[in-house]
């Protein structure tokens, strides 16, 4: 295959990249250092030249709610008249699980407008919905810390190492396109306080986590079992939280 992975030097795109060419197909990681800017929609065209597959996994240079909406909308806006010009047979794009219920952010509202514009593209498609990833676990807790406290609820969710999330997309783009939700989920269910909990000890990190069924994820969503935990046909990653916290290659974001 000729594949095209928009975000491509990313926390996911560029293991994408490595996962789909060391299977042998062909790769262009598609970012702005080789000339190709998914809002201006430069370089696009040329990038997208006799390719069969596009995989994006962009993400938008902020969280503040209008920049967010704007860069989901205008980039895959463009993503998607290039593909249609080119001919693409699948189009897979990399969103979050739960997206749907945290709409009271304007992330999250860019990234329900990016999986309802490239449904109604008439590209094969996948949704590929991904839960938390492991690596990005610090950040969780230092949004939830105050002094010396990280206060988190116990509500579950299903993190996953990035590694199996580009296992996963790799996956779907050696099959056919689903046209509709995937979600991509480790192999456990951990309540979001034991999460950062266990994050903090495997660290030496002294602050104290503390359990606390008032506070908010992010600082925003207030969240229950079902906010953060797959709904839709399921793939599992195999990398338990415990094992990947042991292992010194393993970073955090």
């Amino acid at each position: 295959m000729r594949v095209v992975v928009f975000g491509g030097s990313g926390l996911i795109g560029s293991k994408v990249v490595a996962v789909l060419q060391a299977q042998g197909h062909t790769v262009v990681a598609a970012t702005r250092k080789q000339g190709v800017d998914v809002v201006t929609a430069e370089g696009l065209a040329a990038v997208l030249h006799d390719a069969e597959i596009v995989i994006d996994t962009t993400d938008a240079p902020s969280f503040e709610d209008d920049a967010a909406r704007s860069f989901f909308e205008t980039a895959t806006g463009n993503i998607i008249a290039a593909a249609k010009d080119s001919g693409i047979k699948h189009y897979i794009a990399l969103s979050v699980v739960g997206t749907h219920k945290l709409q009271n952010s304007g992330y999250f509202q860019g990234k329900l407008k990016q999986e309802a514009l490239i449904k109604a593209s008439g590209i094969p498609y996948t949704i590929a919905r991904a839960t938390q990833f492991y690596e990005f676990v610090l950040l969780i807790a230092q949004a939830a810390t105050t002094g010396n406290q990280v206060r988190l609820p116990s509500a579950k969710l299903q993190p996953i190492a990035a590694i199996d999330v580009a296992i996963a997309i790799a996956g779907i783009a050696s099959g056919s396109p689903y046209n509709g939700i995937v979600d991509i989920a480790g192999p456990e269910k951990i309540a979001l306080s034991e999460f950062a909990r266990s994050a903090l000890v495997a660290q030496n990190d002294r602050r104290e986590s503390i359990t606390d069924e008032e506070a908010l994820y992010v600082q925003t969503f207030k969240i229950d079992d079902t906010t953060l935990t797959p709904e839709y046909h399921t793939l599992l990653g195999t990398t338990r939280l415990q094992a990947w916290l042991a292992d010194p290659a393993r970073t955090f974001k």
